[in-house]
Formats: C-alpha cells, sequence, structure tokens
C-alpha cells in the first residue's frame, strides 16, 4: 500500500521593511494602511494557510549616521494588527513577532492570550531577542542585556508566559502563581482564563547552536534561514535530533523556512521575471549599501559595477545601527570574493547572488513540483512565503499554484480545524497543574 505524501504547511509573511520588498513597483501598496494587512491575510486564508506572520521592528535602523531608507516608512505594532484582521478572518493563524528583552512575562502572556481568545484560538508568538544597546536606547533597561544572556532570558521568558497560562485550570478556576528565577521574579494572579489552544503557538527563528537549541526545547514552529534542499536536511536533522531529550517527537516541531516565489507562464519567463526583480531589490545604492554592512565602514566611493574591496572588514563596525549581521564579517567577506572570482561577478552581481532568498521560480506546475519534493525529501514541513509585493504578492499563488499542491495530494482543500495549533497537527499542550 503506498504511503500517503507527506502534507505541507503554509504561511504567510506580510512583506514589509526589508530587502526583499519591492517599493517602487506601481502595484506596490501602503505597509501600514488596514487594508494592505486585510488583503493579504484574506488571501492567505482563502489559499488555506496555517497562519500570517508580522515581523517587528522596535528603532527605525540607522546606516552612517542616516535612517535606512527601508524603514522610513515604520511599521505598526504586531499584536495591534493582528487583533484587528482576527475580526476579519475566521481560521487563518495569526503571527506576532515579539522580543522577549524589551517585555515582561505577565504584560505580554496577557495580550497573546487576550488574542487567543479573541480569535477563538489563532494565536502564535513569534519570539527573538535582541541584545544591541541601539535598540535598547528606546526602553527604560537599555542595552543592558549581554549577547550571552539572550537566550537564556528568552527560555526563562517562554516558560514562565506558559506558567501564567497555566495557572487557570481547563475548567475555569483561576489559581495564584509564584516564579523566582534568574531574569523575572513574578507572581500574583493572571487575569484570564485557560486560553483556546491551552498556550498560543510559539515560533523561533535562531539559528546558532543556542538557538537551535532553544527551538528543540520550547517552541512549536522554526523559521528558518535554510532553503536549499541539502542545507534544509541537514538543518532538520540537526534541530529534530534534539527533540528527544526533551520527550518531544519529531512531528512536534515544524520547520519552515522564508521562502520567495516567483511565476511566469514558462520556466524561462520566470526566469527572466526573477532576474528582474532581483535588480529592483538590489539596486545599485543597496548593493553598496550591503557591501557596507559586512565592511563596516564608508565604500561609497566604490563603482557597484565595479570589484570587491581588497582589505577586509572592520571587526567592530558602528556604520550600521539597529542590523543584525549574518555571521562572522571577515567570513563573510571570504565567501563573497570567492563567489566573485569564480562568476567573474561586479559588486552588485555579488550582492544578489549572495543575498537572495531560497526562491521557487517556474510555471505554476515546476513550482508546486519542487516545493512537493523539498517537503517529500524532508527538507522542511512547510514554508512561510516572503511576497515582494504589498499587498498583492501572494495572488498569483493562491489562484495558481496551491491548486496544483492540491491535485498533488500534498496540501488540505478545506480547514478540518479551527486553531493554529490543528492546521499545524500540533496537540494542545498538557495542563501542568
Amino acid at each position: 500500500m503506498t504511503a500517503a505524501p507527506k502534507q505541507m504547511h503554509l504561511a504567510a509573511h506580510f512583506p514589509g521593511v526589508n530587502n526583499t520588498t519591492v517599493w517602487n513597483d506601481p502595484r506596490s501598496g501602503s505597509q501600514i494602511e488596514f487594508s494592505s494587512f486585510e488583503h493579504l491575510a484574506r488571501t492567505a486564508e482563502r489559499g488555506l494557510f496555517d497562519f500570517f506572520f508580522l515581523a517587528e521592528g522596535l528603532r527605525l535602523r540607522e546606516h552612517n549616521g542616516l535612517i535606512h531608507d527601508l524603514d522610513v516608512a515604520g511599521r505598526p505594532e504586531s499584536l495591534t494588527v493582528l487583533a484587528a484582521l482576527a475580526a476579519v478572518t475566521d481560521r487563518l493563524g495569526l503571527a506576532a513577532t515579539v522580543s522577549a528583552t524589551f517585555n515582561e512575562p505577565f504584560e505580554l502572556a496577557r495580550r497573546l492570550a487576550t488574542l487567543d481568545h479573541l480569535s477563538a484560538g489563532r494565536a502564535a508568538w513569534n519570539v527573538v531577542t535582541s541584545s544591541d544597546a541601539f535598540t535598547g536606547e528606546n526602553f527604560r533597561r537599555g542595552g543592558y542585556l549581554d549577547r550571552a544572556d539572550r537566550y537564556t532570558r528568552a527560555a526563562e521568558f517562554v516558560a514562565t508566559a506558559r506558567e501564567l497560562w497555566d495557572s487557570w485550570t481547563p475548567d475555569g478556576a483561576p489559581r495564584p502563581f509564584a516564579h523566582h528565577g534568574r531574569h523575572f521574579s513574578v507572581e500574583g494572579e493572571f487575569t484570564l482564563p485557560r486560553s483556546p489552544q491551552g498556550h498560543p503557538v510559539v515560533i523561533q527563528a535562531g539559528d546558532s547552536p543556542e538557538g537551535r537549541e532553544f527551538a528543540a526545547s520550547a517552541a512549536d514552529i522554526v523559521f528558518t534561514r535554510h532553503g536549499t534542499p541539502e542545507a534544509g536536511r541537514a538543518f532538520c536533522a540537526d534541530v529534530k535530533g534534539r527533540l528527544a531529550k526533551y520527550g518531544r517527537e519529531p512531528g512536534e516541531l515544524k520547520i519552515m523556512p522564508g521562502v520567495g516565489v516567483v511565476l511566469g507562464d514558462s520556466d524561462a519567463e520566470a526566469r527572466e521575471r526573477a532576474a528582474g526583480i532581483r535588480l529592483q531589490q538590489v539596486s545599485p545604492q543597496n548593493a553598496i549599501l550591503a557591501l557596507e554592512q559586512v565592511w563596516g565602514r564608508d565604500l561609497s566611493s566604490y563603482d557597484p559595477d565595479g570589484p570587491l574591496p581588497e582589505s577586509d572588514p572592520v571587526p567592530e563596525p558602528e556604520l550600521s545601527q539597529g542590523r543584525v549581521r549574518h555571521g562572522d564579517p571577515l567570513v563573510v567577506a571570504a565567501r563573497w570574493r570567492e563567489l566573485a572570482r569564480e562568476k567573474g561577478l561586479s559588486i552588485r552581481q555579488t550582492v544578489i547572488e549572495a543575498t537572495g532568498r531560497q526562491a521557487f521560480v517556474g510555471s505554476p506546475r515546476t513550482v508546486a513540483a519542487e516545493m512537493a519534493e523539498f517537503v517529500g525529501t524532508g527538507a522542511a514541513d512547510g514554508f512561510i512565503l516572503v511576497p515582494h509585493l504589498t499587498p498583492g504578492g501572494l495572488d498569483d499563488f493562491v489562484d495558481l499554484v496551491v491548486p496544483l499542491l492540491q491535485e498533488r495530494g500534498v496540501f488540505r482543500t478545506a480547514y478540518t480545524g479551527s486553531t493554529l495549533r490543528s492546521h499545524l497537527g500540533i496537540a494542545e499542550p498538557v495542563w501542568k497543574g
């Protein structure tokens, strides 16, 4: 008897303050008007997606002493937007990115539980950490948290929130709680009954060894950058291999890389369209900016169509503020130089090649086949789609690719439950009384 194909999970990331959104496209809309959020969320629900995912920004980023161009429009507060979306959607999960560094367990646990109640069990929390003093200047405690402590605080934060969510019994009786740990000492009574999911779903995106361990111990979903099949299989094997020590099964954690999708009537047309999109995403100005973020110094005199700098990056740069540097700059620079030498690339071409998010490019049938194979071979449990347009970037995918995934038997044809946990196939946590 042939085994049923592995089912794919899909989520929608609202495009905004990043290097993938193409704002100069005439089809691009506002990132702060509610109609934009509503359009993308309704499209995702029409496509039977698991959840809608909002990023968060706690301070406008700066580069070379000026506000970063892509941050000028700002970014609304996630939970407020999602509470409004709960009223115009019925089944779609609603995921907010909220820092475990510059919030407190009681207050955030209450806000998340409120969203779970308002949405009838569709809330999720993407747990992020913030370790830079630049972001901390917007908060009373400032940059007090050592980088080495960010995951220990985050782990205790999540554990404390779960204690608060469990402080009401399943039959609706409140009980006093008390937590006394390294980072938090709180006690009293929680103000809300146990929410429809028991606990909101927890998402995590860290890739360091500490981040992977935190994901294995506490997360329900991992939002990862590992988008190639080989890297995806290695990442899945590593993170899911850590679950047993926490008494967890592989199916209890869903790994979902962020990906782009570019469609065309033919594979050749899609590839041409994808190349044009990357040129829009990495303008000559953005190419130099990306280079400066790695090298840590002013490179405005360099020609984007010329070669990479011969000098090495500055180890501790202060040129960019509020941006995460992914990896050791010396290692990144060496990798970029090798890529440029191997393919004869200019600065702009190198940035396009090195910073592109994993994308599925082709006709709808080609994309559906590649996505199904990706999931079927254990490289991921699904995908978080990051469109390059706001708010209509998912329209074609939902209309053209989702039916083909359903035809292949790898994606649902209807929601079978009402909560986000039911979409993900993750059981409600056992109440710890």
